[in-house]
């Protein structure tokens, strides 16, 4: 089966990031998915304007990823940038989308009310999402329980052109997620890098100790029992530790007689242990930006001529036509 996804380059990456999506996407991988994943340049349009921060997010994305287990030789990893005919399908897509299935997206007035500018781009996201979708034929998409609403709208997009000009774009299904609890940030919120609450991925492991440490926590004494189900600390040990561990310390919290302290060190152990190969190869990765870049560039050759393939059908359905290569 063929998969797709994108991740936008916002910035440094987080452990939400990594249990939310990344670990899943090589686990796709890992099971024999033909799977394609990409770097969402242009839709990161929308939020971010200065050029250089631009292309440094690109490739901290790219080092992330590939740190963390996307290999090149079994993964179509690449810039959406890298394949410009996604553009030309979004328009031609938006010239059968109606404007009441936009003015129904949540998440264009979400990102309006967060302070983002409501623009075209913005409004017209949705669009250029499905473009990045069908332009690949893909068979599954991964999305989480909330992310549902954005593939129906690609569904309902294929199907308007299908029905218009024939049978040309594969509808695709949706792949969900292991859900996890919501991943918090160190002031207990959704971890985020707008909130500045995060645990990030490839920071020095003293910086990361020091942040879990100050994870707030309530004052119960050590000898009173605890909720762990209302605690950060136990929430975040939950996603590192194994099921045993997890639950002799859902016992602990329980039972009393514990500090917060030593679930805090804990944490940060197990922190350690699982992040220390990935910032190992990411570091290596910081040095050796034309392997990066060659990974890249390979990626968005092999991505666009399958987006070409499709792009000659979509052409010819909708009487486009272009002049021949000379």
């Amino acid at each position: 089966m063929r998969v797709l996804s994108g991740t936008q380059p916002s910035g440094k990456l987080h452990i939400g990031n990594y249990f939310g999506a990344m670990r899943q996407y090589v686990e796709l991988q890992e099971k024999g998915h033909e799977c394609l994943y990409f770097i969402a340049n242009y839709h990161a349009l929308t939020s971010v304007s200065d050029a250089e921060t631009m292309k440094d997010n690109t490739l901290e994305v790219a080092r992330g990823y590939l740190a963390v287990g996307i290999d090149p030789q079994r993964s179509i990893f690449f810039r959406q940038s890298d394949v410009p005919e996604v553009c030309e399908l979004a328009w031609i897509l938006s010239c059968v989308t109606p404007m009441g299935l936009l003015q129904r997206c949540v998440s264009y007035k979400d990102k309006v009310e967060q302070g983002l500018l409501p623009n075209h781009g913005l409004f017209a996201y949705p669009v250029l999402q499905a473009a990045d979708i069908l332009i690949y034929h893909s068979h599954l998409v991964p999305v989480g329980q909330d992310q549902k609403q954005h593939l129906e709208i690609t569904r309902d997009i294929a199907i308007k052109f299908n029905n218009t000009y024939g049978e040309v774009l594969r509808v695709p299904e949706p792949y969900i997620l292991k859900e996890s609890a919501v991943v918090p940030g160190v002031d207990g919120r959704k971890m985020s890098k707008s909130y500045d609450n995060t645990l990030e991925l490839f920071e020095d492991p003293k910086v990361t100790k020091k942040r879990i440490m100050k994870i707030k926590t309530d004052s119960t004494p050590i000898e009173d029992p605890k909720d762990p189900d209302n605690c950060t600390v136990f929430a975040l040990l939950s996603l590192f530790a194994d099921d045993k561990e997890t639950e002799q310390w859902r016992q602990n919290y329980q039972t009393g007689g514990m500090g917060y302290g030593q679930a805090k060190k804990r944490l940060a152990q197990l922190t350690d242990e699982r992040l220390g190969p990935f910032r190992q190869k990411y570091h290596e990765l910081v040095s050796n930006v034309d392997y990066v870049e060659d990974v890249l560039r390979d990626g968005g050759v092999k991505a666009r001529q399958i987006a070409c393939e499709l792009m000659e059908n979509v052409r010819s359905a909708t009487g486009i036509v272009t002049s021949p290569k000379k």
